[in-house]
């Protein structure tokens, strides 16, 4: 039997057993496609992560090369996986900067002390701006009435690696409660250039910046990385942040599993850059998987 040692990290939280878990498989060679995939089936988690190391020159000019999939296809870029992938190699390697050499590119992660242990920033892809959408097609799409969407800002699609549509709605109530009927949604966003929908409120009782949600074909992500870095641009490019003003997203409560998400994003001249998404991990649990 091969052996392949994995460690699962719950990601954007300092307490294990909340945030959004990953599962990193710490050294991935001699598995095919097909087995990555499919061990990502086993593991049920919305990604599931393989590490496939190289000499040392190489990983210093390109970094550690690191591939994700979730329970149905590979992603070439997420916010949880790499920030929790980033966090056992930093922890196994006793350093502080790593970076990871993914399909959509090269993404750096660093790590400082605090009293709640190591936090991680991921310095994302520059984003692009996309379709902004009409707010009365969103609440068919998603079965949001239009009086709970708030139009009073845009939704839009923005990408640092995958594209999301930022969705901004009135009230903490209509978040909380919000459902969707993923084949409507589903077939509305393939008209578009978003892939999927990411819900958020500035209505957050003063517990935060933004209170968000996303639901996806594998149910309710606990945090969304990759979604909270386009939140950022998003943010500072229609001025609901300021540039480099650190933000702290909550996502998961409504599925008791609680994740905080610290963003910020950078202006040069009217080009949002430097988008930033940061959090803790706390390491749960390891093993081996065996196969034939």
């Amino acid at each position: 039997m091969r052996q392949f040692p994995f460690v699962t990290v719950d990601v954007f939280t300092s307490r294990p057993l909340e945030g959004n878990p990953v599962a990193v498989f710490t050294d991935a060679r001699g598995l095919s496609d097909e087995e990555m995939q499919a061990i990502a089936r086993e593991t049920r988690l919305s990604e599931t992560t393989f590490i496939i190391p190289r000499d040392e020159a190489t990983e210093r000019a390109n970094g550690v090369k690191v591939r994700i999939f979730t329970v149905a296809e590979e992603l070439p870029f997420a916010g949880h996986p790499t920030l929790g992938t980033a966090s056992v190699i930093a922890n196994a390697r006793n350093i502080n900067d790593v970076a990871l050499d993914l399909k959509l590119g090269k993404i750096p992660v660093s790590f400082t002390a605090t009293p709640d242990g190591r936090f991680g920033e991921m310095t994302q892809r520059d984003p692009e701006f996309g379709k902004t959408h009409d707010a009365s097609e969103i609440a068919k799409a998603t079965g949001i009435p239009l009086v709970e969407i708030d139009t009073s800002l845009p939704i839009q699609t923005v990408s640092t690696g995958f594209a999301f549509a930022i969705v901004p709605l009135r009230s903490l109530a209509t978040l909380g409660r919000l459902e969707l009927d993923l084949k409507k949604a589903d077939a509305y966003l393939a008209t578009t250039d978003a892939r999927l929908f990411f819900f958020v409120t500035r209505d957050t009782h003063g517990e935060a910046g933004l209170r968000a949600r996303m639901l996806f074909y594998g149910g309710e992500d606990p945090a969304t990385g990759s979604a909270s870095g386009c939140t950022a641009a998003w943010m500072v490019h229609h001025r609901i942040a300021k540039p480099d003003e650190q933000v702290l997203i909550l996502q998961g409560l409504e599925m008791k599993r609680p994740s905080r998400i610290l963003v910020r994003a950078s202006l040069d001249g009217p080009r949002v850059c430097n988008v930033r998404v940061g959090g803790h991990c706390a390491e749960v649990m390891r093993g081996e998987l065996a196969l034939p």
